[in-house]
């Protein structure tokens, strides 16, 4: 195992890997400009330095992607490889992924700003879904219904066809992986749009795949944007699913353009407004502060599941907001190629603003502005660790997701009103719970309304367990076997026996 690197060392390497950038779309196994010549900025949020000019795809590109995936996928070369074979090469890739783990983290810090430390533990979790689903494939069994002896009836999964994966900015690589794995390992063609705003790690994966021995077709990559290339996409009648992790009203829209186009499948992981729950029978509230700030604060609080609403027992509410304030003070954002980093830069101006005018909505709203709430000096964009108490759930910060290191904290006097608290939002993406209680956790694990709830944890799980939401988070799942499930289609075979 090497050594970790130095901050000097990751600034060596950070001009090395810019120096190398591929910016082309990656269609029918070639690298190649966008069929308008067009192209993009792609800028690094912690020091304004624009890294690169992307081929910036529309309908066009679209349209001839979508054909050479159809045509890949009807040949068979991948859609009906054994199993084992698929395998074989998604090992392969992963190992490549592996062997390469450190510039395709780095990518993903100098795109969007994430601390490298938080960017090394995203290509572990992105290698190991691979890895994971690559296992996997080879272990689904069909079924034999149990019919009469005058028929033998079969139930196949069998690929759906082309899928269009649409990914988001925060988690680049992770992000997609958690896409591609399971819709490749089941024999998809995939078409891959990553966000505007961190192209970079999916066009490098790209000539891994190719060099992994990915059948030409068979995996794409269209950076550009979502009211072109995405929708694009989205409204093409030979895209058999959708894939799409992003905003909630984004997500809505694209279910609009699969109801004007072929009714394909789409499978949505949108926005969080979760909830942090803290009874006061816990032993260590010095340990839950930790993790408390932590679910807020990590990846600058670009997180879906961000634990954004912090709902406090009143009676140690006091205390207890102090110990957050003070492991905040420990993840004031720097320099994202430092590893003691905790926090990084905001992804880009848009959203930079945007938080802040949250912020300032906070304090317009009468919360009380307890830590943080400002911005640094200088050309990078970083805000503050910011806590806001005395939150009710008619402030907009209390209610609507700000995407940023902006934490709300709400006080309950009772069981039955912290449940309602957590529930009384439009999202129901994840939720945390801290108790000694077991009989409490019980109760209030089954009425919250959460496609997962993290017990005496933040963001617990691996890949066995599956993520997604409920309400206007969304309705897909990914990782585990159920995401393999949702990249497959049932076909039913009834044989009649004896009657020819």
């Amino acid at each position: 195992m090497s050594h970790p690197k130095t901050y000097a060392e990751w600034q060596t390497m950070a001009e090395s890997v810019k120096a190398n950038l591929e910016t082309r779309a990656f269609i029918d196994d070639a690298f190649v400009d966008a069929v308008s010549g067009d192209t993009f900025e792609t800028t690094n949020p912690a020091t304004g330095e624009v890294l690169a000019k992307v081929a910036s795809c529309d309908a066009a590109d679209a349209d001839k992607a979508v054909a050479v995936a159809r045509r890949a996928f009807n040949s068979g070369e991948w859609s009906r490889m054994a199993p084992g074979a698929r395998k074989k090469v998604l090992l392969k890739l992963a190992d490549l992924m592996q062997q390469h783990r450190d510039e395709l983290a780095l990518l993903d810090t100098l795109d969007m700003g994430k601390p490298i430390g938080s960017s090394l533990g995203d290509m572990a979790g992105a290698i190991g879904t691979i890895r994971h689903q690559a296992e996997s494939i080879d272990k689904v069994y069909g079924e034999v219904a149990p019919t009469g002896e005058e028929a033998l009836a079969l139930v196949l999964r069998e690929p759906l066809g082309v899928v269009a994966s649409i990914v988001p900015w925060n988690f680049p690589l992770m992000m997609t992986a958690w896409k591609i794995a399971p819709a490749l390992a089941a024999g998809n063609s995939v078409i891959l749009k990553p966000s505007e705003k961190s192209p970079l790690s999916a066009l490098r994966l790209a000539q891994l795949a190719k060099e992994a021995g990915i059948p030409s077709g068979v995996f794409q990559v269209l950076p550009g944007f979502g009211h072109t290339v995405g929708k694009a996409l989205a409204l093409s009648m030979d895209v058999n699913c959708l894939a799409f992790t992003g905003s909630t009203g984004v997500g809505k829209q694209l279910m609009q353009y699969a109801g004007q186009s072929n009714l394909k499948r789409v499978y949505l992981e949108c926005g969080g407004k979760s909830p942090n729950i803290v009874f006061a029978d816990c032993k260590n509230l010095d340990k839950v502060a930790q993790h408390a700030a932590e679910a807020i604060f990590h990846n600058q609080g670009e997180v879906c599941i961000a634990g954004s609403r912090l709902l406090v027992e009143n009676s140690v509410r006091e205390t207890f907001v102090d110990k957050v304030l003070a492991a905040a003070e420990n993840m004031q954002p720097g320099d994202p190629l430092d590893p003691n980093s905790f926090m990084g830069a905001i992804v880009d101006r848009s959203q930079y603003e945007r938080i802040l005018d949250y912020i300032r909505k906070g304090v317009e709203e009468g919360a009380q502005l307890r830590t943080g709430g400002k911005s640094l000096e200088g050309p990078g964009l970083f805000i503050c660790p910011t806590v806001f108490d005395g939150v009710t759930d008619k402030m907009a910060i209390g209610r609507e997701e700000i995407f940023g290191p902006v934490l709300s904290v709400f006080g309950f006097d009772r069981e039955e009103e912290a449940i309602a608290l957590a529930n009384d939002s439009d999202y129901g993406l994840a939720a945390g719970l801290w108790s000694q209680d077991i009989d409490r956790i019980m109760r209030v694990t089954r009425r919250l309304e959460s496609g997962q709830v993290f017990v005496n944890n933040w963001a617990g799980g691996d890949q066995t367990v599956p993520f997604g939401g409920v309400k206007q988070s969304g309705n897909g799942r990914d990782k585990s076997h159920h995401s393999l499930e949702e990249y497959s289609e049932l076909k039913s075979v009834w044989i009649s026996l004896g009657s020819a």
